[in-house]
């Protein structure tokens, strides 16, 4: 029998219609070379990632495990022979515990509809990407993704009390539990979580809540004439404790990209925004303080409000900003961070950067850890722009490591930037990230080529 055949007979939803397929060959990465799968698989149940996964062991196939496509480093891009395994149809809430502050849903489901389907309850889920209205939970676990909130509430991985996981020969294990405090065994959660899709195939995730803040949110706005000034003001803050649940930032690129795409009266003159908030009981006094450091660092503006409408305006802006660069041209969007007082040297280096490749870069990002998002914008059509945009992007990262950081804070290696781990990672500990893959998919069918 045809191998996909087989396949057929053991899960009920195979694709193989060339066009059908070609909508899962990408995600979002531009530059990120996809192959030609032999098929997809649309998994609507654990069982079919079972399935699917001793076919594949059986037939020496890649499997490229996939949620909704958002991501933007090629680690959902296809492989030519392959299976593309979509987890997109397991979207079932399978239980939300408020006494226990938990929830335990499948990959399926967007990271927006966890906090919606909690509200009821008066909790809600931390992790907030600005993709969280269309990315799913799955891939969220597969990046270990942060969002806007991640300064106060930590990243996915703070958030993931446990998994089911199917391995690459079809086993199905169960890491961590139930309980905030769990270490029994290896720490077999933490290592699935930003492993993007190597390792097994999560297909359950047991997801800590939090209560949501009894008292609205504290928002203020602060307009700097220089990027160093900003990002000094970002460490200020964060020597304060004022504990800020957002702090956010935006260049002058990203400013004028914004207001180009969707005009919000932003001020076109300034070199950055930061954006910051505080969701705590004693939100006024520490945003006083987070504006005070602002003003010491140079702020010529700043602007506090504790109305909702107006809030979300601000954030709408913030979150406004993945929609404005892509509009404006072809994009390779990168995704490094560095200890927070380095920021000002990050947010220079990056302007170094453009001038000396001759490209535009937009920079935004969670300033609050220090993770930027520094997009590069070329014409789509212009292969000499699109290598200059490539040697760009390798830069900022580099400069990210020669600050003491990391070429990827929270979009994962995938196929991009895999060639630039090695100015991360020196050969011995790269050689025990292999020892691992190797005992947990010897025969390399997950998801071959992405993330070491």
């Amino acid at each position: 029998m045809d191998p996909v055949d087989e396949l057929r007979a053991l899960v009920p939803r195979v694709v193989t219609d060339p066009d059908a397929v070609q909508a899962y060959r990408f995600d979002e990465a531009y530059l990120a070379p996809a192959g030609q799968p032999c098929a997809v698989v649309l998994a609507e149940r654990t069982a079919d990632v079972v399935a699917t996964l001793r076919w594949a062991t059986a037939h020496r196939v890649p499997v490229v495990p996939r949620g909704a496509g958002t991501g933007l480093s090629g680690g959902a891009a296809a492989v030519d022979g392959g299976v593309v395994l979509s987890l997109a149809r397991m979207t079932a809430i399978r239980e939300l515990d408020a006494d226990n502050l938990l929830a335990v849903v499948e990959p399926g489901v967007l990271n927006a509809d966890v906090s919606r389907a909690a509200e009821e309850y008066g909790l809600f889920y931390p992790p907030d990407p600005s993709s969280f209205e269309i990315s799913t939970i799955g891939g969220n676990v597969a990046t270990n993704a942060g969002g806007l909130r991640c300064v106060k509430y930590g990243v996915t991985r703070d958030s993931v009390l446990g998994l089911e996981v199917v391995l690459a020969d079809g086993r199905t294990v169960r890491t961590g539990g139930r309980t905030v405090k769990h270490v029994a065994g290896y720490d077999l959660t933490r290592l699935f979580v930003g492993s993007e899709g190597t390792l097994g195939v999560v297909t359950e995730a047991t997801l800590r809540l939090r209560p949501r803040p009894a008292t609205p949110p504290v928002t203020f706005v602060a307009t700097f004439p220089t990027l160093a000034g900003a990002g000094a003001a970002v460490a200020g803050i964060l020597r304060t404790g004022g504990a800020p649940s957002l702090l956010e930032l935006l260049d002058n690129t990203s400013i004028n990209l914004i207001e180009d795409h969707h005009r919000m009266d932003l001020d076109r003159t300034a070199a950055a925004l930061v954006v910051g908030q505080s969701d705590a009981p004693t939100a006024p006094a520490d945003v006083a303080r987070m504006t005070d450091a602002c003003t010491r660092h140079g702020a010529v503006d700043v602007v506090t409000t504790d109305d909702r409408a107006e809030t979300e305006m601000l954030l709408a802006a913030r979150r406004a900003h993945h929609g404005a660069v892509t509009a404006a041209g072809a994009t390779l969007i990168d995704d490094v961070g560095v200890p927070p007082a380095r920021l000002p040297d990050l947010l220079t280096g990056i302007e170094a950067v453009a001038a000396e490749y001759g490209v535009v870069i937009a920079t935004v990002g969670h300033a609050g850890d220090g993770n930027v998002h520094p997009t590069v914008i070329f014409p789509p059509n212009d292969p000499a722009a699109r290598d200059r945009a490539v040697r760009a992007a390798e830069a900022v990262c580099h400069l990210a490591v020669r600050l003491g950081g990391t070429i990827t804070g929270e979009h994962g290696v995938g196929s991009v930037k895999r060639d630039w781990l090695a100015a991360e990672l020196d050969p011995d500990t790269r050689a025990v990230h292999h020892a691992i893959k190797a005992a947990l998919d010897p025969l390399g069918i997950l998801n071959p080529g992405k993330a070491i």
